[in-house]
């Protein structure tokens, strides 16, 4: 076995089911093992932050590792930005880069692709990764390639492996297959208890979900932990999608000023608010209608459990869970709150001109027909939209809100679980890494892609309306896609784009773009306020 078959198998162990990347020559010797061994399938695309966004999808939804293998310099460089938002959103990636060999490394020469140093790389990978590692030696490997991997699922953040380019060949032993480093029992105990007793004392308790619990696998063992403690349950805005078709009645997403009024009472007014896997990020808690007292509220995120004025350290989440399962009883018996998700339903097929809350309506028109399918949305009104989409399984950069996610993590999550996914865009971000879509003929995927296209960065110029350079040409996206291997639409009423729907669900032989075409200053109900409660929080009227 070489170094990089070892490797492979290794990422294989732990839950990753392919590698998404670009080539080079660096990189050229670790794709030919890649492919001649056909342990885990490669998709290749066009450009690195596309192969980026792939994999993070791809690790979330299969709640293993995201894999994206590129070369280096050149290729690596473009890979930083993804890279950053899987760090900031706590995604599973493993970034694998070719790289010089020794001989090159000794020249005393510059390389191609070298920044400032032959190192530049690596240090630069630092920031943006938990563990990071240069395979030169192939002895070491195994250990290495073990301790990198354990800290990718352990902390959920991304993580950086180097191969020089002459040692992808080299004999190497396997990666000895991960053994869980178990708690401490005692302070494992300790915390459990204290959770238990907080919310046993609480009048108003409430359990919010964030993508911790998603990554870590553990999502029907918290269904489960709600039914039995009895309480509520709201998602993050960054946990959207979780505990779908897990028993457990979700209430909604807590939006804060912006999202349901209910909801947002019942989240601020809790006195047990347990945060489970919830990142304490201005878009999850930051547009709070009162700011929510964190010490009052029992934190439970990277392997840390925080509880008013003390803090647990090494509880992994999955280890936690399964302690309060453990010990909790019958709980006290509170009614649950009556609040009804309302989703919007029955579009009127007419020749009003399309808003953002007519798709929102006409998917859940769509998959009330025809099922209901796995959603990437990217930034902007695409993303608040998807709010008034109905529970669904959802990946987006809810935190990091970088553009261009969308596509590129649509075509991740069909290639890691053949599911049809849906896929939300704006124009702005469709300009940046819709292209990828040009992938989906090699590969068999057949996304359905609603663009949002009002010849703007709208996101922008809701907060900053007087800037022309929030403008943009309309590029005609509709035109392009049987150029690309698909079908394409343009539609600027409802009844265009509920019949739209319709012969989308039913063509499968290739993606499907519907170009919604809006009108600039238009936006979701949810955006609006939003944005509304962003500016009155730094005190823009």
């Amino acid at each position: 076995m070489n170094l990089a078959e070892s490797l492979l198998h290794a990422l294989k162990v732990r839950g990753a089911r392919e590698i998404f990347g670009i080539p080079g020559d660096f990189a050229l010797p670790f794709f030919k093992v890649v492919e001649d061994s056909g342990i885990l399938p490669c998709y290749t695309l066009s450009h690195e932050p596309g192969v980026g966004f792939a994999a993070d999808a791809a690790g979330r939804f299969n709640r293993g590792l995201g894999v994206a293998a590129i070369t280096y310099g050149a290729g690596a460089f473009n890979m930083v930005n993804a890279t950053a938002a899987a760090f900031a959103e706590k995604s599973p990636l493993v970034v694998i880069s070719g790289g010089p060999g020794a001989g090159e490394r000794q020249r005393g020469l510059l390389l191609h692709h070298q920044a400032k140093t032959i190192e530049s790389q690596y240090r630069v990978f630092q920031e943006v990764t938990c563990d990071q590692a240069l395979l030169d030696n192939a002895h070491e490997a195994p250990a290495i390639i073990a301790r990198v991997l354990a800290s990718c699922r352990a902390h959920t953040e991304p993580v950086y492996l180097e191969i020089p380019r002459d040692m992808v060949n080299a004999e190497c032993a396997p990666v000895a297959d991960p053994v869980p480093e178990p708690a401490d029992p005692d302070a494992l105990a300790a915390c459990a208890d204290e959770i238990l007793e907080r919310i046993a004392a609480a009048e108003a308790p409430v359990l919010m979900v964030g993508v911790e619990i998603r990554r870590h696998g553990i999502e029907r063992e918290v269904a489960e932990l709600a039914r039995k403690l009895g309480l509520p349950v709201v998602t993050s805005f960054m946990g959207r999608g979780l505990l779908v078709n897990f028993d457990v009645p979700v209430v909604g997403t807590y939006l804060g000023v912006a999202g349901d009024p209910e909801i947002t009472s019942l989240v601020e007014d809790s006195d047990g608010l347990l945060l489970l896997g919830v990142i304490l990020s201005d878009t999850n808690l930051g547009v709070s209608r009162q700011q929510i007292d964190l010490r009052r509220t029992i934190q439970a995120l990277d392997r840390q459990v925080s509880l008013g004025f003390h803090t647990y350290s090494d509880i992994p989440l999955d280890a936690l869970v399964d302690a309060l399962l453990d010990r909790a009883g019958t709980s006290r018996a509170r009614p649950l709150p009556d609040i009804q998700a309302a989703y919007p339903r029955g579009l009127a097929a007419d020749e009003t001109p399309i808003s953002p809350t007519d798709i929102a309506c006409a998917v859940n028109d769509m998959m009330d027909r025809h099922g209901a399918m796995p959603i990437a949305a990217d930034m902007g009104d695409c993303l608040f939209t998807a709010m008034d989409i109905a529970h669904t399984r959802l990946t987006a950069p809810g935190y990091y809100a970088g553009m261009g996610y969308g596509v590129p993590a649509g075509l991740g999550i069909q290639a890691t679980t053949g599911e049809r996914p849906l896929i939300l865009v704006g124009d702005g971000a469709f300009q940046m890494t819709g292209w990828e879509l040009g992938n989906c003929r090699r590969y068999g995927w057949n996304p359905i892609v609603i663009v949002f296209n009002n010849a703007s960065w709208e996101m922008l110029r809701v907060f900053q309306p007087e800037s022309t350079f929030n403008d943009l040409d309309d590029w005609r996206f509709a035109e392009l896609a049987p150029l690309l291997g698909g079908h394409g639409e343009r539609v600027r009423t409802r009844r265009e784009l509920a019949a739209a729907l319709d012969r989308a669900a039913h063509a499968t032989d290739g993606f499907y773009l519907i170009e919604a075409m809006l009108q600039r200053g238009e936006m979701s109900n949810t955006l609006s306020r939003f944005v509304a409660g962003i500016k009155r929080l730094h005190g823009k009227s």
